[in-house]
């Protein structure tokens, strides 16, 4: 395999700088075009739940890179344009604005963008978060201490809880399962993090599922749940997950399917790869098909599709140890691996009723995930259960485990 001449990247995002930045790290001199819709240069997303929001950063602090640094990239750098088709066989990417751009290698890290409740439209005071604009737009409305109602209660929707009740919001927080968090951590953590909510003033509604958005006078003013109920709001978050940005990819013959379906080392066809929140791949130790959206799997891929695209042969599996972490009031939460999907958890270090703790999840007999709360360094070092496979009992010390 030749060394390409051309990369083009269709992503400003941190999967797609990390790519470039990679690439010319490893000696790569040909040309880069990072391409990215929102015409920022490429900045950091988890801080706009956190400290943009709070507002305890000022805005510009979360670019990824100064400009002298993404200088000194010599990029092609294309931004407040998108990526609108690719010519697979000619191997090119129509723009937005008109123009044509060439590539021997295509990275996509398109990205996400959040999942609406139908029939918002563009009603003021219904809010979503995922750029850098709805980080300020949702900020400028906790200040007037609102009443805040979520709908979704993940890992963005508890972020945001916290973050508006410590400003001041009276905040509700609705999901359409009996335990929240539960479907990632399973019922004990769960029902440990909606409890620290609860502690702090949140009404946390479960089972409901939210039927529709209440809008008068261009703008909303609550939401009504199925069978009736209203809940009066002066804003409302919609945090029910994201979709992948793949529309663009049709008729390119690039297989999609929660994301862009790639092989174990990110490439989704000849000359094209993924990286990042877009990226749907075989992970060879889990011994499934994943697709993640945190920030350390964006700049791991990222750097692992510029190592594979200058491989050749010698390309490497991706296979790294998944880690996701949140913020939510005093509590740091860091998982290690998957913890979705286990049949067997214990609390190795720490406990749940002093909200500090290691817990361990197993399936099939082997460690499958290590989470810690507020317990960072004993959390780490359980990272090498999860990195090279364990036998849950060899992890544990006993025989059996419980349903977490």
């Amino acid at each position: 395999m030749s060394t390409p001449a051309a990369v083009v990247i269709a992503g400003a995002s941190a999967a797609g700088l990390s790519t470039a930045e990679t690439l010319r790290r490893r000696g790569f001199d040909g040309r880069i075009t990072l391409i990215g819709e929102e015409g920022l240069p490429p900045y950091d997303r988890p801080p706009l739940s956190k400290e943009i929001l709070s507002g305890s950063w000022p805005d510009e602090r979360v670019r990824l890179r100064d400009d002298a640094a993404l200088a000194g990239l010599a990029l092609d750098l294309r931004l407040g344009v998108r990526a609108e088709t690719v010519d697979t066989g000619a191997r090119a990417v129509h723009l937005s604005d008109g123009s044509l751009v060439s590539y021997d290698e295509l990275v996509i890290a398109t990205g996400v963008r959040p999942r609406r409740l139908p029939g918002t439209g563009d009603a003021a005071g219904v809010h979503v978060l995922r750029t850098l604009e709805d980080a300020t737009t949702l900020r400028a409305a906790l200040a007037g201490s609102p009443r805040l109602v979520i709908v979704g209660a993940g890992f963005l929707g508890a972020e945001v809880a916290s973050v508006a009740r410590q400003a001041g919001a009276d905040v509700t927080l609705v999901s359409d399962i009996e335990a929240p968090l539960s479907d990632v951590l399973g019922p004990r953590l769960g029902e440990l993090l909606i409890g620290v909510h609860r502690d702090h003033g949140v009404k946390v509604v479960t089972g409901a599922r939210v039927e529709e958005i209440l809008v008068s006078g261009g703008r909303a003013h609550g939401v009504r749940l199925a069978g009736g109920p209203v809940i009066e709001a002066d804003a409302v978050l919609v945090a029910i997950g994201s979709v992948p940005n793949v529309e663009w990819l049709a008729g390119s013959g690039i297989e999609v399917g929660n994301g862009v379906l790639c092989d174990e080392y990110c490439q989704a066809g000849p000359g094209v790869w993924a990286a990042g929140d877009v990226a749907n791949w075989p992970h060879p130790g889990l011994g499934e098909r994943i697709r993640i959206e945190h920030r350390t799997n964006a700049a791991e891929q990222g750097m692992a599709v510029a190592r594979n695209i200058l491989a050749g042969e010698a390309r490497a599996p991706f296979a790294p140890v998944p880690y996701i972490w949140s913020d939510q009031y005093d509590l740091k939460i860091q998982i290690y691996g998957l913890p979705r999907g286990a049949d067997t958890f214990a609390v190795t270090e720490g406990s749940l009723v002093d909200r500090k703790l290691v817990a361990l999840y197993g399936k099939d007999a082997q460690v499958r995930a290590a989470v810690g709360i507020n317990m960072v360094r004993p959390v780490r070092a359980a990272r090498a259960l999860v990195a090279t496979p364990t036998s849950w009992t060899a992890a544990t010390a006993v025989e059996e485990g419980v349903a977490p």
